[in-house]
């Protein structure tokens, strides 16, 4: 099971909230997923959990585990800010941390990252940290007390799947915290792919909610992430630069 910060969970596919057509076609793909952990942007959705059009809605907290994600904050101040709204609107003490430091390729502000993972760490929320696949950047977001870390497969929303597969296996291979890939994976290949190299689990939003069929692609990425898991555990052959014959090359008939 995937356990962060002591608790447990049977499925190691997380998933996003966002830009589904509608709410409906959102709960389908998420039940079809199996995924418990299911990320909201605490910046971008209605919080009245009474508005029945509203995504919190449609997520009872008894189904889902719900997580709390700074997702559009471009300084460590507006992620603390935004953290603390969520605590207070009723989300519980874990948060997924984004701090966005390019507006065209999204990709992490790594100081205010850091800064903010500090400062809510020390006020007592469980820090899940995205991030880029740098192995200084992740060790440094464990010390400052991140209960997991969340390298980048490819940039959010690219689809293009996983580009550096040795920088996070030497993340996953350094860090005792879990390590859950987190963006760029595009479809079910990818998913697996990036099990494979070991991490604890995949977070993924737009490959569900752009894909001609949510919820069909949701079945296959549960199934791709439990293949990868699966593959990782039974260990896969050693690559060869020679063919060796499957059957035994001794005591063949003349």
């Amino acid at each position: 099971m995937l356990d962060i910060a002591g608790r447990r969970f049977e499925s190691r596919l997380l998933v996003g909230t966002g830009k589904y057509q509608g709410n409906e076609e959102m709960l389908q793909a998420i039940e079809a997923s199996g995924a418990e952990i299911v990320t909201v942007a605490v910046r971008r959705v209605n919080l009245d959990r009474r508005d029945a059009g509203g995504i919190l809605h449609h997520l009872p907290p008894d189904r889902f585990f719900l997580l709390a994600n700074t997702a559009g904050c471009y300084s460590a101040d507006e992620a603390i800010r935004y953290a603390r709204l969520a605590r207070e609107a009723g989300f519980n003490e874990w948060i997924k941390l984004e701090v966005i430091g390019d507006r065209e390729t999204l990709l992490p502000d790594v100081a205010g990252l850091l800064e903010a993972t500090t400062a809510l760490a020390a006020e007592g929320f469980k820090v899940l940290a995205y991030t880029n696949d740098d192995l200084v950047t992740a060790l440094r977001l464990e010390a400052a007390g991140a209960v997991a870390v969340m390298p980048l497969a490819s940039p959010i929303g690219s689809g293009l799947g996983l580009l550096n597969p040795y920088f996070i296996r030497t993340i996953k291979s350094r860090l005792k915290v879990p390590v859950i890939v987190d963006a760029g994976v595009g479809t079910a290949s990818d998913a697996c792919l990036v099990m494979e190299q070991g991490v604890d689990g995949i977070l993924m939003n737009t490959a569900l909610a752009e894909a001609q069929d949510p919820v069909g692609m949701a079945k296959a990425m549960r199934l791709g992430v439990a293949a990868g898991r699966a593959a990782y555990l039974a260990g896969r052959m050693p690559r060869r630069e020679v063919a060796v014959p499957s059957s035994p090359a001794t005591g063949m008939l003349d």
